[in-house]
């Protein structure tokens, strides 16, 4: 199998958290990879050694500051009540609501869904801030988020 569930999830509480509900439409279309899914994914698109942001080695693109472009600020926005994202995110991402993106938490922990339901929902998939990024099918561009508060927008090395 491919996926999970949302209810096989070890961390849907995100989804489901009471100050940030999902309706049961959107929960449906975030779509957790079963762990072996996940690592090849990992492997084909961040790293083949390495299993999570922390580990990456230089070999790996994310480490080559000439794939990001900018850093900005993405903890304000998620702490305010407005819910959208940050404007250079916005500006940097340019991609319709049907297109599949990949949320990627570590090797064998990556969200699929549409970016327009990662563009709404986007506060909840932050709960876990530990170097996730965000990449998109046959799109170069690519999100690389910190917890303290900063995401690199960039270019994946093709």
């Amino acid at each position: 199998m491919s996926y999970l569930t949302l209810d096989e999830y070890q961390r849907k509480w995100i989804f489901t958290h009471a100050s940030m509900p999902l309706s049961e439409e959107d929960r449906a279309q975030i779509k957790p990879m079963a762990p072996a899914r996940a690592a090849q994914f990992w492997k084909d698109n961040i790293s083949a050694q390495s299993p999570d942001a922390e580990r990456l080695s230089s070999q790996d693109w994310p480490m080559k500051a000439s794939n990001w472009l900018e850093v900005v600020n993405w903890m304000k926005a998620w702490e305010s009540d407005d819910s959208e994202l940050p404007a250079e995110i916005s500006a940097h991402i340019d991609w319709q609501d049907d297109v599949t993106v990949y949320f990627c938490y570590e090797k064998y922990n990556i969200l699929e869904t549409k970016w327009g339901i990662f563009r709404k929902h986007w506060k909840n998939f932050l709960f876990y801030d530990d170097g996730p990024f965000l990449l998109a099918r046959r799109r170069r561009q690519a999100l690389w988020f910190d917890s303290k508060g900063n995401v690199k927008l960039g270019q994946r090395s093709e």
